[in-house]
């Protein structure tokens, strides 16, 4: 089978028989082109079966076809219709489910319900049969342990299989390791940048007219006096500035469509132009971004280092509600999460402060962080530092702390992440730069960002007094909590990508922070906070080969720490207009989607 036109399609099937072939069209746009996205929906060999559906696949039929669709507030239901969309039935429905798929002979159906997989008889008695985990009516059988997801019977119907990050599991017992090793992306070979004010981080260090030197993807020295090896590539950066590469620890942006994942995704190559060589996301979904924090590590796509806490523990009501009820469903859920990669969890709306505390015990056993969404409740908050959080993400909505506070949680070990880009309790942030700045002239944002985007944002801009603006006072108690001692640290909630970090470091200033300080919570501080800091967030021999050098002397005016010149991932140098490589290979960017791509790269 060959489709007519190009186009994004996802979810192929094949029909018993082999003659019939089913896909799923699906729109462009964002992160991938709007290109051939126009008609979407279900087809077979070529030709539209309904706008309405996703998931096709077939029974034991050669002339039907089966597509999921929405049920109740949240749930799926099973609807079979015939190739020309007609004859349509549904044959089950769960108003709790996230996935169904019916058996080859159509004599069971297997579903994902609060991330279990469970399988059940699918009796045929001409009306819809509605079941869900809990239904008594027929036997429904739990098959997963921790969670199952990606279902997909054998041909035969008689066994199911599920997976759970590397491994595959099937019914009765059986698992496979599907796990194998990748070579992570390193060059070889030396760069020295040479001349440069170097901000290390080891303590209030600034060393002048001093070099770096790499050696692969790690420093191998950073000094006033370094030797140069022979067939070390040479940029003389005089009068510029060296800090580590930012890191940005309440990050979020799309890392795929679909489960596609682009090759040229212009969202991380717009923060790594603006010198974000780490991001933490504290919410996405689960499989596209561990996906893309491969493949980044790989060096099979151009990205910021990706870490992520998946698809958040939900408390709310909802298909990814993550019922806890226990310490053990809390390690539950937890255990599933770093079994796809994860190192730590967004406890989101747990309703109950035991439920709460349940997660942040089993993280402790499993050696996870938690970070939970603020809320904008001043108690609520309160009670995250008292139960030992990882830290507080998004600001608390006083327009004060006082004593009370920064003493508590100065003791807590508790972190605060204040994205005062989108601060509580007034116009965050974002607004204010809108306001004061002509963000759509912004060069290297237009350079990876589509005019659209970023028109659509920032043209037409809303003016108000600057004491309206509540990140100026969110700044403040942050420079208050950050001199008590609290870990403070930048996180831009992927506000205007990358543009949105430099927003941060520049209203941490505004709220008391030396510009020095205001870089160390944009560096060393989110690196410690995520524990990462035995290899990224200072300028050191033996940590990885991350930085970025700044035009001017950000020390001295933080307003300049936006004007990168050449960022650095991993031992690789690059322009940070274009994200060109230069060092220790000469690679030009290829063009992104919105781009003329007859017109050569400026």
């Amino acid at each position: 089978h060959e489709t007519k036109i190009p186009g994004h399609y996802v979810e192929p099937a094949f029909s018993p028989d082999g003659k019939h072939l089913a896909w799923r069209a699906v729109r462009g746009g964002w992160i991938t082109s709007k290109q051939y996205g126009h008609d979407n929906g279900i087809f077979i060999n070529n030709r539209l079966v309904t706008r309405d559906g996703q998931k096709p696949q077939f029974g034991a039929e050669n002339d039907r076809i089966y597509v999921l669709r929405g049920a109740g507030d949240d749930g799926l239901a099973l609807v079979g219709l015939d190739f020309n969309g007609g004859n349509e039935r549904t044959l089950f429905q769960d108003e709790k489910a996230t996935d169904i798929v019916l058996a080859p002979d159509e004599k069971r159906v297997a579903f994902q319900e609060n991330f279990h997989a469970y399988m059940a008889p699918l009796p045929r008695t001409g009306t819809t049969v509605t079941l869900d985990a809990s239904s008594d009516a027929v036997p429904v059988t739990r098959v997963s342990t921790d969670s199952g997801n990606w279902l997909q019977w054998s041909g035969d119907s008689k066994k199911l299989y599920w997976s759970l990050g590397a491994t595959l599991y099937e019914s009765g017992g059986k698992e496979y390791d599907l796990g194998f090793t990748q070579t992570q992306d390193a060059p070889s070979g030396r760069t020295a940048l040479t001349g440069a004010r170097i901000v290390t981080m080891r303590g209030d260090e600034v060393i002048e007219n001093g070099t770096v030197l790499t050696n692969g993807n790690r420093i191998e020295a950073v000094g006033a006096s370094v030797p140069i090896p022979p067939g070390t590539k040479v940029y003389d950066v005089k009068g510029d500035t060296i800090i580590p590469g930012l890191v940005d620890v309440h990050w979020h942006g799309s890392q795929g469509s679909d489960g596609l994942i682009p090759q040229r995704n212009w969202v991380n190559y717009a923060s790594l132009g603006f010198g974000v060589t780490t991001l933490h996301d504290p919410s996405n979904d689960t499989a596209e971004i561990f996906t893309a924090s491969e493949m980044q590590k790989a060096g099979l796509i151009l990205a910021p280092r990706i870490f992520s806490t998946g698809t958040i523990l939900y408390g709310a009501a909802g298909t990814v509600k993550a019922e806890i009820n226990s310490l053990e469903d809390a390690r539950r859920h937890l255990r599933r999460m770093q079994a796809v990669g994860a190192f730590s969890v967004k406890s989101y709306n747990q309703p109950r402060r035991d439920q709460r505390q349940q997660v942040i015990e089993a993280a402790r056993g499993l050696n996870m962080m938690v970070v939970p969404e603020g809320g904008s409740l001043f108690q609520h908050n309160m009670t995250m530092v008292v139960d030992g959080h990882t830290g507080v993400e998004h600001a608390i909505p006083v327009p004060n702390v006082y004593k009370d506070v920064v003493t508590l949680w100065s003791a807590s070990g508790s972190g605060y992440t204040p994205t005062l880009v989108v601060g509580y309790g007034g116009i965050g942030g974002e607004n204010y730069w809108y306001a004061k700045t002509n963000v759509w002239e912004d060069r290297r944002l237009l350079g990876f960002v589509p005019r659209e985007i970023v028109d659509a944002r920032s043209r037409r801009r809303t003016m108000a007094p600057d004491e309206e603006y509540n990140h100026l006072r969110i700044a403040s108690a942050s420079k208050k909590l950050n001199d008590a001692g609290v870990s403070v640290q930048l996180g831009a909630h992927g506000q205007r990508e990358g543009l949105g970090a430099h927003w941060e470091l520049w209203m941490f200033v505004q709220g008391g922070m030396t510009p020095l300080q205001a870089l160390r919570a944009g560096t060393l501080s989110g690196a410690r906070y995520l524990g990462l800091d035995r290899d990224i967030g200072s300028l050191e021999p033996g940590k990885l080969a991350d930085l970025a050098v700044i035009r001017g002397n950000p020390l001295e005016d933080i307003r300049v720490s936006s004007n990168i010149r050449y960022v650095m991932l991993n031992g690789r140098l690059y322009d940070a207009d274009r994200l060109d490589e230069l060092a220790p290979r000469a690679r030009p960017r290829p063009p992104f989607y919105f781009e003329d791509v007859s017109t050569p790269p400026r």
